[in-house]
């Protein structure tokens, strides 16, 4: 599968709905044994959400489970195993989609990661809480979400973010290498080894629905609101500019906001 929604690879509603349509075929489809996720948008894998479109997210019904929650948790319990090619900054929901996918091979020179939305005063929603810290510890998660700062594949290869970080000139063929080794496998084995780690170190879902409720409400709060416009550049090449750097865009933002 490939992201594409140039020139930045935002996250908006009709993606969501998308992706959530894409994982209910793959899940009804049982030669389906490994799907591989990349993008076709230089310097972008998949980003945060579009903060200037929420209300055209899918909102949940009551007692529904939230789309984007949905798809998370179903690519993680996938029958078939889920591989990330990964260039790019990768942030936000981009980053939680990252999380539910079974294996991330990151380029070292192009991917970035990050939790972003502490910065524009609200909460992750799609799992960034519950995963990062079963990845890479406590306190590491607590400085990647607090700080909502960016971190390099080097960094997150070695506290256990992605899989493996490799040279880009290399990740390509390092990927099919491994594509065409899990698809000689029988694909009943590798579903319930899967099934079997996932057992041993998920959270609940529980945990991942209030999650989203908890990002839904932080977007009605004060701070949000009085942020809203933070990441709503009117020029593009300076919003460009702004998704290049955003890490350190925000850290500067809320620091001239309180001085």
């Amino acid at each position: 599968m490939i992201f594409s929604n140039p020139p930045v690879n935002l996250i908006n509603g009709a993606i969501v709905t998308r992706l959530a349509a894409i994982v209910a075929e793959l899940d009804s489809d049982p030669e389906v044994q490994v799907v591989v996720f990349e993008s076709d948008v230089p310097d972008f894998f998949l980003n945060h959400f579009d903060l200037a479109a929420v209300a055209d997210f899918p909102a949940p019904g009551p007692g529904d489970v939230p789309v984007w929650t949905d798809v998370v948790l179903r690519l993680t319990k996938a029958p078939y195993i889920t591989v990330g090619v990964i260039r790019g900054r990768t942030r936000g929901g981009g980053n939680e989609l990252a999380l539910a996918f079974d294996l991330r091979y990151a380029g070292l020179e192009t991917a970035f990661f990050g939790q972003p939305e502490v910065g524009t005063a609200i909460v992750p929603g799609g799992g960034g809480t519950e995963r990062l810290p079963r990845a890479i510890g406590r306190d590491r998660a607590l400085e990647v979400i607090l700080s909502s700062a960016d971190y390099d594949a080097a960094t997150a290869e070695r506290w256990g973010w992605v899989t493996r970080a490799l040279p880009d000139a290399e990740l390509d063929k390092y990927v099919a290498g491994v594509v065409d080794r899990l698809a000689s496998f029988d694909r009943a084995a590798l579903a319930t080894a899967k099934s079997m780690v996932n057992r041993a170190v998920l959270p609940p879902d529980t945990d991942l629905i209030a999650a989203y409720a908890d990002y839904r409400r932080s977007l009605t709060l004060p701070g949000f609101q009085s942020r809203a416009g933070t990441l709503q550049q009117t020029d593009p090449q300076t919003a460009l500019d702004v998704e290049y750097r955003l890490g350190e865009f925000l850290g500067l933002a809320n620091q001239r906001r309180t001085s």
